[in-house]
């Protein structure tokens, strides 16, 4: 049996009824009542969100209007307009940046946070936990509840958030596991649907006993790939690492020395990083289309800007883009200091074959400048070239970290 335990990991956030729950912050009159968002004049059309007050009737998610009607004959239809779902979206996603980075958007409604060490006991999880659901409805609106579970694993910890609804709160530790999964049925885990189910059937498992009892090589044969095994160590709380493949985002990010807090070094930092990670973009032979730079603050409130960006892996523009970015966090700071500076390239995608529109800017001659910054450097060290700005700042060393999640090229430590 597998026996090793792990710490809590990860808070996993499911957002209760959201498209409903949006409707009704938006629309205090609907609060309290039964509503659908789907299509009313339809019978044969799908509800796409319910209430609580309506799936106290039956309704629920993929319901036919006609059957719903039937069940509620007061049901409130809202058509619902989905930009209104991303603003709102927009608006959690922030508030949970003000508590805790968020590693994963999952969907809409779904968001995956890694704790850190100083957060992973169960007091701070549970306290983080309560600060992130206070936070949304204070700041976002007091219907959109949401269902929070911590768990070693980004799957339990998943699980977990459905086992109280709405507005729960749910922690697994490893010690709990696997009888704390007992009760569920299978198709409660996530990826098990209809015809895995009947596979898992077929071979004699029928319950989450009869799953939990197998070794990591009969899960691996039940599933008929090594995705039975990813699952067999995520419900026994330790997520496997990830296959290798092209990465969706590159990002660095540099705890600045408490002696040199100042707005200037960590702007001077943050054109740093960024032009480390616009040489890795290079070397990775690809482009991006998105910019972000987030910071935590002293008072460990976290901050995060969003630039969209014509493809490019040219530093000199990407550097232009943090121009752009760099007043709104002057205007957010306030009288607080940077604690941590961070810069993410988004949306990565092969240089090879990147369609540009009809209004994207051409490639600019300063390309050729950065590829040759990058060569020289990793011939002669960091920074044998870098810009004259940063030369003279003040930033100090930022040195390619290891961490268990990502491998540095050799070349990151040239840069």
């Amino acid at each position: 049996m597998f026996h090793s335990m792990q710490p809590l990991r990860w808070l996993y956030l499911d957002l209760n009824s959201y498209f409903a729950s949006v409707e009704q912050q938006r629309h205090p009159q609907l609060r309290g009542k039964a509503i659908a968002v789907g299509p009313e004049r339809i019978d044969s059309g799908t509800i796409i969100a319910a209430s609580y007050e309506a799936k106290a009737f039956g309704i629920h998610t993929g319901m036919r209007v006609g059957e719903a009607r039937r069940l509620c004959p007061h049901l409130i239809f809202c058509g619902g307009d989905h930009s209104h779902y991303k603003a709102y979206h927009d608006r959690i996603i922030e508030e949970v940046w003000r508590h805790i980075p968020v590693t994963h958007v999952c969907s809409i409604d779904e968001v995956a946070c890694r704790l850190l060490d100083n957060e992973n006991s169960p007091e701070q999880a549970l306290a983080l936990a309560r600060r992130i659901k206070a936070g949304i409805r204070e700041r976002v609106g007091e219907c959109l509840t949401s269902s929070i579970g911590i768990a070693p694993s980004q799957l339990v910890a998943k699980i977990a958030s459905d086992m109280q609804k709405p507005d729960g709160l749910t922690l697994i530790q490893s010690a709990d596991l696997p009888k704390a999964l007992i009760p569920l049925s299978l198709r409660d885990i996530p990826g098990i649907g209809a015809k895995m189910e009947a596979r898992l059937n077929a071979r004699g498992i029928r319950t989450m006993s009869d799953l939990l009892a197998q070794d990591p090589h009969a899960a691996t044969a039940s599933w008929g790939s090594v995705v039975g095994t990813r699952l067999w160590y995520a419900l026994h709380g330790q997520d496997m690492p990830e296959r290798p493949q092209q990465s969706r985002s590159i990002g660095h990010s540099h705890v600045i020395a408490p002696d040199l807090r100042s707005m200037e070094t960590a702007r001077e930092t943050a054109r740093r990083l960024l032009l480390k990670a616009a040489s890795r973009l290079r070397r990775a032979e690809c482009v991006t289309r998105h910019l972000t730079l987030h910071a935590r603050f002293e008072s460990r409130r976290n901050w995060y800007s969003t630039l969209k960006l014509a493809p490019t892996d040219d530093s000199f523009p990407l550097l232009d883009a943090l121009a752009q970015l760099w007043p709104r966090l002057v205007r957010e700071i306030g009288p607080e200091r940077i604690r941590v500076i961070g810069v993410t390239l988004d949306d990565i995608r092969p240089a090879v074959g990147t369609q540009l529109n009809l209004f994207d800017a051409p490639p600019r001659p300063t390309l050729r400048i950065a590829r040759a910054m990058d060569a020289l450097n990793e011939k002669f060290g960091r920074n044998t070239v870098t810009l004259g700005s940063i030369a003279k700042g003040r930033a100090g060393l930022i040195g390619t970290k290891i961490a268990f999640g990502r491998i540095p090229d050799a070349a990151e430590f040239h840069e």
